[in-house]
């Protein structure tokens, strides 16, 4: 500890700096105290220790430094991630036809569906005055079921999720389901057909680009350009099947999505994804950059060791890092995903303990889901007795619900955390590894999550656009789907309006 007796005066010590220490041998050896350097400037023999002293604690510091510097921003080398093999077995070969496929839903499953609904437990009741703090209002979920069992038609619903063309092709053992949307031949005579992947995350799913698909591929959008659409569901997620082993992540699955391209006859393609689709989209521009035009996220981060630098200094200095007029949002980020990290925390750990309850009862697996969809639009609607859930689409909700549900997929698609959080994925070091192809970032205010312009130019090396938005929050492309097929439709124009580079 820090003394707080009063320093002797400095004539008096002038001299018991010295201090006379004797040796095993016999001998005595003179060594200088430090603290008392400032006393000794009349002695020319210690000024010299001193500033010897000095000198060896600026030498350190600066090797230190240096050390440290090199160590946050050394880059590793980029991993060799094989496709591999996820499906059940010995490995196989792959049958590479495509496929069509329908959603069809047997009459005996949607009848257990709605008895499990019709037969959901009594509710706790909410403590009063509460809006979603403690998480989904049990008496909004109420009023949930309650149109869900009077107002919601699977039938009428599974004829919607079927308005797309969609197939199933096996890749890396596993099925992968995609919608699949070209362009209207007639109307997209002469153009150039540029690919476009779309990516979702958890807990969403392809319901997401429902409303954004139409929106691209009008004719209208660009000129000279038509906009082939893939849009698959993760592995693990819908109809998608699920990895059978351990150690399927993000780059994984960039791998498999990156084959599901080229075996559509797709050697260059766009990407644009949020949250996972965002992860696995950024991996995919970093194992495949020969493939990949552009990337396009309105999820864009940086984990990085460098990023990790800015965030720390951002929460002490947030003007240091990011515009005055952001610095409201990125300060109050830290808060904000502490108090909304608490599924992160399970799922990463104990996922398949979490999906017994949500698989067994439809009414948890909807409190559990549309949760997400309050909190993650908006913070605030965490104070609203409805959690602000009034703004959105119940059926659009809880058609996304419905895929979870039917596919049986709450467990597989939560492992998803547990695999990319794994000591394995993470000595791959991608998020220290920069991302060279064009890349595009549509930053929403009401995002879980703000990641500042110099982290992210500090990642994606070649950042040709990036946009902020007052509204809208982690699900853009259902909540605002327009907004986000815009600053898309701008990207990939300025992309392709790019002169290519020298050889």
């Amino acid at each position: 500890g820090l003394s707080n007796s009063p320093s002797p005066h400095p004539s008096s010590t002038a001299f018991s700096s010295y201090r006379h220490d004797h040796d095993l041998a016999g001998n005595y050896s003179r060594s200088v105290d430090s603290r008392r350097c400032i006393s000794l400037s009349g002695y020319t023999g210690e000024m010299g220790m001193c500033l010897k002293l000095l000198g060896l604690v600026s030498v350190g510091s600066a090797i230190g430094i240096g050390v440290l510097w090199h160590v946050f921003t050394s880059v590793p080398d980029l991993p060799d991630i094989p496709l591999g093999y996820w499906g059940p077995g010995a490995p196989r070969k792959d049958d590479t036809a495509v496929k069509p496929f329908t959603i069809n839903i047997s009459e005996a499953d949607v009848k257990d569906f709605e008895a499990r609904l019709d037969n959901t437990r009594e509710l706790v009741e909410p403590l009063e005055g509460i809006g979603f703090q403690y998480g989904f209002n049990s008496a909004y979920l109420k009023k949930i079921i309650t149109f869900w069992q009077k107002n919601y038609k699977w039938s009428e619903r599974q004829t919607f999720l079927n308005k797309f063309p969609q197939f199933k092709t096996q890749i890396a053992g596993l099925n992968i389901h995609f919608i699949h949307v070209k362009p209207d031949p007639a109307k997209s005579k002469g153009k150039k057909i540029v690919p476009v992947i779309l990516l979702h995350g958890w807990p969403g799913s392809v319901r997401e680009f429902y409303e954004a698909i139409p929106m691209l591929t009008n004719q209208k959008v660009m000129p000279d350009v038509a906009l082939e659409l893939v849009v698959p569901s993760l592995p693990g997620y819908g109809w998608s099947d699920a990895a059978r082993r351990p150690g399927m992540g993000p780059a994984q699955i960039g791998n498999i999505f990156n084959e599901l391209m080229k075996r559509l006859g797709h050697d260059k393609y766009f990407i644009q994804g949020g949250d996972w689709g965002s992860v696995i989209g950024s991996s995919m521009a970093l194992l495949h950059p020969q493939n990949v035009i552009g990337y396009h996220s309105n999820f864009c981060f940086n984990m990085g060791k460098v990023a990790m630098l800015h965030n720390l200094l951002g929460s002490m200095f947030p003007s240091l890092i990011v515009d005055e007029h952001m610095v409201d949002s990125f300060s109050g980020q830290f808060t904000n995903l502490i108090e909304e990290s608490g599924y992160f925390h399970i799922q990463a750990t104990k996922p398949d303990t979490v999906g017994v309850g949500l698989t067994d009862s439809p009414a948890g697996l909807a409190s559990y889901i549309i949760e997400k969809f309050s909190t993650w639009t908006n913070k605030k609607w965490r104070d609203l007795p409805d959690g602000g859930l009034e703004n959105w689409d119940k059926t659009g909700l809880l058609d996304n619900v419905m895929i979870y549900w039917f596919s049986k997929s709450i467990t597989t698609s939560v492992r998803l955390y547990s695999e990319a959080f794994s000591s394995t994925y993470r000595n791959y070091k991608m998020d220290d590894i920069p991302v060279t192809v064009p890349t595009g970032c549509a930053r929403f205010d009401n995002e879980i999550g703000f990641c500042p312009t110099m982290s992210l130019r500090h990642k994606f090396r070649d950042l040709v656009q990036i946009t902020d938005y007052s509204k809208g929050g982690h699900f853009a492309a259902m909540e605002v789907p327009k907004t986000l097929t815009d600053d898309l439709v701008e990207f990939i124009k300025t992309v392709l309006s790019r002169k290519p580079k020298k050889e």
